[in-house]
């Protein structure tokens, strides 16, 4: 585009961390640095380590570009930070992020807006080990960590309770196992793009989401209807009622023998993997949107008090 330094901002795009998700945030850092590079911004890629305070102030830039998944990046840690610095960031503020993060919070948060979610409990680590704390089938996940790391899938005729790895926390979350199919729609400010049903072999877990070939997306779903608009509804509704800003992507469930009665909502992310392989650069391609016209409308998007 041949813009000057002095007109095209400077873009710090933070990726890496320290959060278990580190290897794909920075495969979205990397996509994400190309594509705005390309859509004419100074970039300059951060793996945000310790001392990301230091390394932002002597950048300076003009706006900084989160591609953090996991703890710290995606949890309101470092919208903290930035807050505190006026450095003007991407996706959603410090509250939004950590309730959003804080999966059973988010869940009370939604049933108080009247959206759907299953039962679910926070229970000791140790307890969990010792004897089944719900009736089987049921999953359990660490509750304020990304992605799918250390999920569990108790199944139904399993007589003895999940032997939980050490890395897993000591307060996780035990939640009904929710059947059917696995749907997601992505927010983007107001708008709701579109609903794409991820088909997996098995359990979709941290390997089928992030390697190619692990799950096949089919955009748009081929769902009736009905259950396309109350996707985009409760993704919208649930974007406002954790007060979350810029782009996240809201998953679901849909248990095709009940209906609209089987759709329920799992979370909702507000920093989704922005790799080319990723549900949410997919969906704003659907619509019309480019990848680097994406990373270009995050960076408009973006201020401080979020």
């Amino acid at each position: 585009m041949g813009m000057s330094s002095r007109t095209s901002p400077k873009v710090a795009v933070l990726m890496g961390g320290l959060s278990a998700e580190r290897e794909v945030s920075l495969s979205s850092g990397r996509e994400c640095a190309a594509a705005l590079r390309g859509e004419g911004y100074e970039v300059h890629e951060v793996d945000a380590g310790r001392d990301l305070a230091d390394v932002l102030t002597a950048l300076s830039p003009d706006v900084c570009f989160n591609a953090l998944h996991g703890r710290w990046g995606e949890d309101g840690c470092v919208q903290g930070m930035l807050e505190w610095m006026g450095l003007p960031y991407t996706h959603s503020g410090v509250l939004s992020s950590a309730l959003a993060m804080d999966k059973e919070l988010s869940k009370d948060v939604y049933r108080r807006h009247g959206l759907p979610v299953v039962d679910s409990v926070l229970a000791a680590k140790k307890d969990v080990s010792r004897a089944h704390v719900m009736a089987p089938p049921y999953v359990v996940k660490p509750n304020n960590e990304g992605s799918s790391v250390g999920v569990y899938l108790v199944h139904e005729a399993a007589n003895a309770p999940p032997v939980l790895s050490d890395d897993m926390p000591d307060t996780v979350m035990v939640e009904a196992f929710a059947p059917g199919r696995e749907l997601t729609t992505t927010v983007l400010g107001d708008r709701a793009l579109c609903v794409t049903d991820i088909l997996t072999d098995g359990w979709y877990d941290y390997d089928a989401k992030y390697k190619t070939g692990g799950s096949r997306h089919v955009v748009p779903a081929e769902i009736p209807a009905e259950i396309t608009e109350a996707c985009l509804g409760y993704a919208v509704r649930a974007h406002r009622a954790l007060g979350c800003r810029g782009v996240t992507r809201t998953d679901f469930r849909w248990d095709e023998a009940r209906g609209l009665e089987g759709l329920i909502l799992l979370e909702t992310n507000t920093q989704p993997g922005m790799t080319p392989t990723s549900l949410t650069p997919e969906q704003a391609a659907y619509v019309g949107m480019s990848f680097g016209a994406l990373c270009r409308w995050m960076i408009e998007d973006a201020s401080c008090h979020r």
